[in-house]
């Protein structure tokens, strides 16, 4: 294995550049060809028959591809599958699978990237920018930086063995498989997921999300061009409440590995509490979920540094980000500045086709998430409580467009200050400097979640303050940046409260929740005698 790993450069895509044009024709390619996507089990294409369309969300006519869902016979056939392939799977040593996927990341980085990048543009209505950061550089990272830590893993052995013993530790993968199911708003996370417990040796039952299936289908070729033998990744595109009680309820299931909704994931929990007896081991549970993501500002805050944050953490990729900043606390000392800042950056944004790069935001995923979204817009137009400052128009007669929207409400607790909305929508309270302390216990109590948050301040007693007293309010704490953007081997990811298990992506941490370290004593010169010398009669 190579070296510390160095996190994957940004290419810019900038006019006339090489890559934009690779991209862009890729694209071209990609919207004149209807895919058929089957499901993988044990390295076969499976075409059930019974399909569903993936489409272009911000062009929702248009459809990418025709996915075929897998039923019952292919469930049981995948978990079947994971569990014969593991013992060779294993067999072929740390080494082996970390060369796999150091391969996926020497392939992604090539032509791959143009492939990706495209299926997670058009499947995921998503700019170049946030492809290119999602789908390339943070996967890229991710199997990078994961054979790097797993080898730190297996390196590390008890300090200290005794004269004539030797310990040792052994970190053996989980007894079964482990089950992903993954979200559609970032092709990274699709593609660790069900990777991350693979690299330690154990196997996994894939479900992507209904929304995403296009682009991770890439992932599934690309895995197999790296090498990956059958069997170790079986992928299942279908309905969740279809695969997942069945695939549940299997006496190997070793764990779950989950990124999507705090009600999905604790019906899981549910459901795996349920099957306890059923199971040869305790399966490891490690899920990353919702957020009601925060900007909290300082009077001392630098404006211009604050409503950049707010513009980029609140609207880039619309929203849809579980790190997305989704309510802000500006003090009414600096409330006109910021203001009128903030609306005259806002007004700029265009909203639109990815092929259009200067576009900064594009469609919301599908019909239903526009509905809900705009949901909350309209309430918000008829309350007494709030007022829309930016936006509140939407469109979804050829794509779901929802321009930039922000509320000012009176009331901390209003609906878009606490609940999870994912979408295009930042909720803003004015609060008095002077109850400096207050605002921050407000900060702290207004949501279950705690996945990121930020504090803007050049006081730096303020963020002293700050730090203590939000704790527990985010997994993930930015001081004077946007709460979203983590790094793969700089900020591993993860939030606890209602978030999720706070088990970080993209650190050794999250490698370690895949494997069961067995301890192993070896005496040279073991005693022969059981007497003690306390026990002589002299």
């Amino acid at each position: 294995m190579s070296g510390h790993p160095a996190n994957e450069p940004i290419l810019d895509y900038a006019p006339g550049s090489p890559e934009r044009a690779a991209l862009q024709a890729e694209l071209e390619r990609q919207l004149a060809t209807v895919v058929e996507v089957p499901c993988i089990v044990d390295g076969e294409a499976v075409f059930t028959g019974n399909t569903v369309e993936q489409v272009v969300p911000h062009n929702h006519g248009h459809v990418l591809a025709k996915v075929h869902l897998a039923g019952k016979a292919e469930i049981e056939d995948a978990c079947a599958a994971a569990v014969a392939a593991q013992e060779e799977w294993i067999s072929l040593g740390l080494e082996a699978r970390a060369a796999i996927f150091e391969r996926c990341a020497d392939l992604l980085a090539g032509d791959w990237r143009y492939r990706v990048n495209a299926a997670t543009m058009l499947n995921q209505s998503k700019t170049v920018f946030q492809a290119e950061v999602d789908a390339a550089c943070e996967l890229i990272d991710f199997w990078n930086f994961n054979a790097h830590y797993a080898q730190q893993i297996y390196a590390e052995q008890p300090p200290h063995s005794p004269p004539g013993i030797w310990n040792q530790v052994e970190n053996r993968p989980l007894e079964g498989f482990v089950f992903a199911v993954t979200p559609f708003n970032f092709t990274s996370i699709a593609g660790n997921l069900p990777t991350a417990p693979v690299l330690m040796g154990n196997t996994s039952i894939w479900k992507p999300s209904a929304n995403a299936v296009y682009p991770t289908w890439f992932l599934m070729q690309l895995f197999s061009e790296a090498g990956m033998p059958d069997g170790v990744t079986n992928f299942l595109p279908g309905s969740g409440r279809e695969i997942g009680p069945q695939v549940m309820a299997h006496p190997s299931l070793a764990g779950i590995h989950f990124t999507g909704s705090t009600t999905t994931f604790q019906e899981m929990w549910r459901t795996v509490g349920s099957n306890i007896e059923n199971y040869k081991t305790y399966p490891r549970i490690v899920g990353e979920t919702g957020g009601k993501n925060f900007i909290l500002a300082h009077e001392s805050a630098n404006v211009d540094a604050l409503v950049t944050a707010m513009v980029r953490g609140a609207f880039e990729y619309q929203g849809q980000k579980c790190s997305a900043v989704s309510r802000a606390y500006v003090p009414s000392s600096i409330w006109n500045e910021v203001r009128d800042k903030y609306t005259a950056e806002v007004a700029t944004i265009r909203v639109g086709d990815v092929r259009d790069f200067i576009n900064l935001m594009n469609a919301v995923i599908d019909e239903r998430a526009f509905k809900r979204i705009t949901g909350y817009i309209d309430a918000a137009k008829q309350s007494a409580e709030a007022e829309i400052l930016t936006g509140g128009g939407y469109d979804d007669s050829r794509g779901w467009f929802i321009e930039p929207c922000t509320i000012v409400t009176t009331n901390p607790q209003y609906p878009t200050m606490c609940e999870e909305i994912f979408g295009p929508i930042l909720t803003l309270y004015v609060y008095d400097p002077k109850e400096w302390e207050p605002t921050l216990r407000l900060v702290d109590e207004t949501s279950p979640y705690a996945l990121t948050g930020a504090v803007f301040a050049t006081d730096r007693r303020a963020i002293a303050e700050a730090s203590v007293a939000l704790t527990h309010a985010a997994g993930n704490f930015y001081i004077n940046d946007k709460p979203t953007g983590a790094v793969v081997g700089q900020q591993p990811f993860g939030g606890s409260r209602a978030s999720g298990t706070n088990d970080k992506a993209g650190s050794a941490l999250n490698l370690m929740r895949w494997t069961s370290q067995r301890t192993i004593k070896e005496t040279f010169a073991p005693p022969v005698d059981y007497r003690y010398p306390f026990m002589s009669e002299e």
